[in-house]
């Protein structure tokens, strides 16, 4: 008999699930779903409540998502199982019984055993229990027995010490969540601006006695009609995302990652507009959807926060007058009358300005803060053209502090979009580069905000030397603008670099800025990414690259600021892709250019005795005799000098000196001058499969490399300096330093064939977001090397792959620069050898090379 019940309440779950599914997808209602699979559960588990034969004091309560009348599609069923006092050993076995049905039914449940003293005990000690039991609902059993829970339950409510332990308890979700709802694999439920951050709002009112649902929010006169109709519309499309997020993995499943956004928008019937460049993936405009969503739930939420608090903690208070529109009260800025922005709309400039002029002002008020959100659509054409309103704006970035926080809450209310139509474009838009890990809007913010920490004592620490630059730099919120508009044309075709100059001069123009101003302005947008390029991509030993580079900067504020915003730039993509080593690029770059725009000529006789008379200072401190460097630099050619520093010269000298004819190999390593990684240097008789060789060793290790120097002295050694990272190097690095001394030696000493590459695996970004592998052979504007350059997904083994193939066509490596961004690699190298002077050879050369990097 039992049998039988548990196979026909199993069928009866599964049929009705499959009808319900069924009609969600012809018409997508959520809400329907949700109600449809709680009826299901409902009624199944009353037969099984009723067949178990539980005493009549008893009663099944549905708490937390299920009891608020909800089930998505593979969400747990909360269950309690209330008793009028502890169970003896029948109950005990009828509930074992009971439960132990449920499971078999394939029914993931949550399930407590309590009475109702125990309940409020529990109740009282976990703020989750609390929560759960806020939104209890009977299914089944003694009504009057739950009725004695909810009067007890409400009875011991205390709604403030509820607020502030749900309101701490939301803050910590959201620092778990990095404190934005722009992650770019948001938890449509747990992240800022998702679901739960509607619950606690809902949770809180109902606590409160204040309201139970946002119909009845709207009517308490804490939200407007307008507001509830947004907040119920977002949460529908939320609980919309996350019923497909469960269907499509056949599980819970809550995060928006990337290997199923794109299922998931099409399944809402978005899809992918435009080609090449300018293509938008059907990915983007769900994303772009959603963070609009999660930024209007995160408003309304604030203002529902601050008038949820002001009933449960009236304070009362003076308002201070700041001016005829604004007053101070309690720390919060006060709009004076309800109708101050529609009265006067350059008073929604005016505030932000305010703010940054008196830092005792923690915020706006409720009324403030809803008067700013429903008046933003004056903004139009006639304002953005009122000279009153472009001065404030202009004050705003001029501002001596407060700017950062004046741009985001501009932004998290639609004033700034507003304010500039193309800002507003890129709100929410995704990056599909591998690695920007912002949406643009709050990348170009993170920009900015490096730029502003340039000029602040505080952070003087971070990047000394932009600091110093910043502190002599006259105007510095030029480069504040340059920096609002670097990326703000993205994802409108075509170069973003020159499409962003276009707008940036027309805003200049607008603004009234001084010709030299504008300039500047323009230069910095349109050649953002030039620096980086250069340093990371070109050859800076070689005069002609920083000539070149001299003559396009012009000046010294012009490479400056160049340099400030590089810096800024490559900081404000991801935490993953600034490093010491382009750090160093970048200020080499600087420096040298510097020196060339002072009237220094940059040539390779001056450059050649500066460094060697700077390695032969350090080398005295040694105590080296003063010609005991001379025979083994009798060996080396001016590109070696060139190449390296004066501290690298005068450590490998050290090394080396005593050495130079050495027959076996000799391996050096030490950590990096520049604070990150090890250097490696490996010194040998030359052979033609060497670089690969270490390549492999590297790739064995799981070591990244950074940068590579490829040198062959006169009498046919090899001397390669190697910088690489592994994330325990800080932890026990002489261990490691001394374990690749000896490992590496001992391989160079007994060479092998080498091993073939792995088609090492690719992350999981890299395989949702795959890029065309390219490859670009070229001689250099001398024509005396090759410039290689090869861009790809990165994966273990990519350099080794590369090296494989270099070795098969024999060709003679003098440089590799590995530039990893994110989960994208742009490799440059300068190569030569017999082969490429086939054009035959070098097209066969780029396919080998194509078929190697991929996976």
């Amino acid at each position: 008999m039992r049998n039988q019940l548990r196979e026909q309440l199993k069928r009866q779950l599964k049929a009705d699930r499959q009808v319900v599914i069924a009609a969600f997808k012809e018409d997508g209602k959520p809400e329907k779903l949700l109600r449809s699979l709680r009826q299901s559960v409902d009624a199944v588990l009353t037969t099984a409540w009723h067949v178990a034969g539980l005493p009549e004091q008893t009663a099944l309560v549905g708490v937390g998502g299920y009891g608020r009348g909800e089930l998505f599609p593979y969400s747990d069923v909360d269950l309690l199982i209330l008793l009028q006092q502890a169970p003896d050993a029948a109950t005990t076995e009828k509930l074992e019984e009971l439960v132990q049905l449920l499971w078999d039914l394939g029914l993931e449940i949550g399930h407590s055993i309590r009475t109702v003293d125990e309940c409020l005990t529990e109740s009282a000690a976990d703020i989750t229990v609390q929560t759960s039991l806020l939104e209890a609902r009977i299914i089944c059993g003694d009504e009057q027995l739950f009725a004695e829970l909810q009067h007890r339950y409400d009875a011991a409510m205390d709604p403030r010490a509820f607020y502030h332990a749900k309101l701490l308890e939301m803050n910590q979700r959201h620092a778990k969540y990095e404190d934005t709802a722009f992650s770019l694999e948001p938890n449509c439920k747990e992240s800022p601006g998702g679901l739960r951050d509607l619950q606690v709002i809902l949770w809180l009112v109902k606590a409160a006695g204040l309201a139970s649902s946002w119909r009845t929010l709207a009517t308490s006169g804490l939200i407007t009609q307008t507001e509830a109709r947004q907040l119920m519309e977002k949460e529908r499309a939320f609980k919309d995302i996350r019923v497909r997020l469960h269907l499509h993995a056949g599980r819970r499943e809550d995060r928006l990652v990337f290997d199923v956004q794109t299922a998931i928008a099409e399944s809402l019937g978005l899809t992918a507009t435009g080609s090449g460049a300018s293509m938008r993936r059907a990915s983007e405009y769900l994303m772009q959807r959603y963070y609009w969503a999660a930024k209007t739930v995160t408003q309304l939420n604030t203002i529902l926060l601050q008038n949820i608090e002001e009933r449960l903690f009236p304070q009362g208070g003076v308002a201070a007058p700041i001016n005829a529109r604004f007053n101070d009260v309690n720390g919060l800025i006060d709009i004076a009358e309800d109708d101050t922005f529609e009265k006067t709309p350059s008073a929604m400039l005016e505030i932000f300005l305010l703010m940054t002029e008196r830092p005792a002002i923690k915020g706006m008020t409720a009324r403030t803060t809803r008067a700013l959100w429903h008046e933003r659509f004056q903004i139009d054409a006639a304002f953005r053209a009122d000279p009153a309103n472009r001065s404030l704006f202009l004050q705003i970035m001029q501002a001596p502090r407060g700017i950062i926080h004046a741009l985001r809450r501009m932004n998290d209310l639609s004033i700034l979009g507003r304010y500039l139509p193309n800002f507003r474009k890129i709100v929410g838009q995704m990056q599909h580069d591998l690695f920007h890990v912002y949406t643009v809007d709050q990348h170009i913010l993170m920009v900015v905000r490096n730029m502003r920490r340039f000029t602040m004592a505080e952070h003087a620490h971070e990047y000394p030397f932009c600091s110093q630059l910043m502190a002599n730099f006259p105007k510095p919120w030029v480069l504040f603008l340059a920096a609002l508009f670097h990326d703000i044309a993205k994802g409108r075709g075509g170069d973003h670099s020159k499409l962003g100059m276009a707008d940036a001069e027309q805003f200049c123009l607008e603004h009234g800025m001084s010709d030299e101003d504008t300039e500047l302005v323009v230069f910095l947008v349109e050649n953002h990414l030039t620096m980086s390029q250069v340093a990371q991509k070109q050859d800076l030993s070689d005069p002609d690259v920083i000539q070149a580079f001299a003559r396009l900067v012009g000046d010294e504020r012009h490479l400056t600021g160049l340099y400030l915003l590089t810096v800024a730039d490559i900081r404000g993509t991801s935490p993953k892709v600034w490093n010491a080593w382009k750090a160093k690029l970048l200020e080499d770059l600087y420096k040298i250019t510097l020196r060339v725009l002072g009237g220094e000529p940059h040539s390779a006789a001056n450059e050649l005795r500066n460094r060697q008379d700077e390695a032969l200072a350090t080398l005295r401190l040694y105590g080296l005799d003063a010609h005991a460097h001379e025979a083994f630099w009798k060996q080396l050619d001016v590109a070696y000098f060139l190449r390296h520093d004066a501290s690298d010269i005068a450590w490998q000298t050290r090394a080396l000196y005593e050495r130079f004819n050495s027959e076996s190999p000799v391996v050096k390593c030490r950590l990096a001058p520049i604070g990150e990684g090890l250097q490696i240097a490996v010194y040998i008789k030359d052979q033609p499969d060497l670089f690969a060789r270490i390549c492999s060793y590297f790739d064995r290790k799981n070591f990244s490399i950074l940068d590579a120097k490829i040198h062959t002295t006169r009498h046919g050694y090899a001397l390669d300096t190697f910088l690489v990272t592994e994330q325990n190097f800080a932890k026990n690095y002489r261990d490691i330093i001394s374990l690749i001394e000896h490992e590496l030696c001992g391989l160079l000493t007994r060479p092998e064939p080498l091993p073939a590459p792995n088609k090492g695996r690719l992350s999981r970004l890299s395989r949702t977001f795959p890029i065309q592998p390219t490859v670009d052979l070229r001689p250099d504007e001398r024509g005396q090397y090759y410039l290689l350059s090869v861009a790809a997904n990165d994966r273990t083994g990519l350099l080794y792959a590369i090296a494989n193939v270099l070795t098969k066509y024999k060709l003679n490596l003098h440089t590799a620069k590995v530039m990893t961004l994110g989960e994208r690699v742009e490799d440059v190298f300068l190569i030569d050898g017999p082969a490429l002077n086939n054009a035959r050879n070098q097209i066969q050369l780029e396919t080998d090379l194509l078929d190697a990097i991929k996976v």
